[in-house]
């Protein structure tokens, strides 16, 4: 097989797969296309490489191939530079008087078909974690659970559900007022409740785990775009300092992420660290963040890592903040306009909500 050919058609499919995102509808086999952005900037990066060094440039095909292969990876490098060590830190480091008094949470799509509970067991007997938060939990793992939580983690909710929307939330900080929210459907749980920190300071937390857009699971976006601009406005209408967490089913970069943060007034403590991919566990070269971490700006970041594997489809995360409201304005984000408050607020409406007091 010849390898200009071979080139191009390669070339083609990462410009159709980069452009198809663009289209503003949100059916699940475009939405999915958001997903990718690492493996396409790789792809067209190696394509546009081999292109120059094996191929001589002298006719206008050529240069036109060119000019949209490269104006394709510029594109597509622009959606995840943020996300490189080469970017600023969007979340500072944590202050030197705050190295011993942080928030350590640890977050776990546990797989609900995983059958190796040990691997998890193992995590959670020997965790330091202020906060637990398990995903995909439904009665037999909330016992695995149960069978090694160590005392300390006194305050807790529990939603465990057959549908792989369980979700278990543990905490040795004390929780206040907690609430099971159904913000778009009466199977799709999510949390919040306040919690007293060390320092007596109170925060929100919301927990989250929308449906991705994929057959199996919802034929469209709709309903985790929905959810995620309901807890959105949440957030940013919290008097309190916010942390957010969950598999949100969708990549930092994706335009509805982006808007979701903006609109909750929210830091990405990834920025200017990293991608840290957590799904798809099983996959060496197809992964992707889907697995998220808010905070507002009273927060700073001393730790933050993809943790071990523990047999599911999506590696845990581990992070330990520090609460410095002090200095919160040196890291405050820009307020939402006007159009992105408008955006947000035609993807939420129309979803009927539910909560009850836990």
């Amino acid at each position: 097989m010849k390898l200009k050919p071979v080139l191009q058609t390669s070339a083609g499919i990462a410009i159709l797969f980069t452009l198809l995102p663009l289209i503003a509808i949100d059916y699940w086999w475009v939405r999915v296309f958001d997903f990718p952005h690492i493996q396409l900037t790789i792809l067209t990066f190696t394509v546009c490489i081999t292109y120059f060094m094996r191929f001589k440039i002298n006719e206008w095909q050529d240069y036109v191939f060119i000019f949209l292969l490269i104006g394709c990876l510029l594109f597509q490098y622009s959606k995840i530079h943020a996300y490189t060590p080469y970017a600023k830190e969007e979340a500072r480091e944590t202050s030197a008087t705050y190295q011993d008094a942080l928030l350590k949470v640890y977050t776990a799509n546990v797989y609900q078909k995983n059958k190796q509970p040990e691997k998890l067991q193992q995590e959670i007997s020997s965790e330091k974690a202020d906060i637990l938060l398990f995903l995909e939990t439904h009665k037999v793992w909330q016992n695995h659970i149960l069978e090694v939580l160590p005392s300390a983690y006194t305050y807790k909710v529990e939603v465990p559900l057959d549908n792989t929307y369980g979700m278990l939330l543990y905490s040795k900080l004390k929780l206040v007022n907690p609430k099971v929210r159904y913000l778009v459907d009466d199977s799709i749980p999510s949390i919040d409740t306040k919690v007293v920190l060390q320092s007596g300071d109170t925060i929100q937390l919301f927990t989250i785990h929308p449906t991705p857009p994929m057959p199996q699971h919802n034929p469209s976006s709709s309903d985790r775009d929905a959810e995620m601009m309901k807890v959105a406005n949440m957030s940013r209408e919290s008097r309190y300092p916010v942390l957010l967490l969950g598999d949100f089913n969708d990549v930092a970069w994706s335009a509805t992420t982006r808007l979701f943060q903006n609109v909750g007034e929210l830091l990405d403590p990834r920025k200017g660290r990293g991608f840290y991919n957590t799904f798809n566990a099983k996959s060496t070269f197809m992964r992707w963040p889907l697995d998220h971490v808010f905070i507002s700006s009273e927060f700073r970041v001393k730790t933050l890592k993809v943790d071990k594997d523990i047999a599911s489809d999506h590696f845990p995360t581990y992070t330990e903040l520090s609460f410095e409201p002090a200095i919160k304005e040196e890291q405050a984000p820009e307020k939402p306009t006007e159009s992105e408050l408008k955006r947000a607020k035609e993807q939420a409406e129309g979803v009927r909500k539910i909560e009850l007091d836990y």
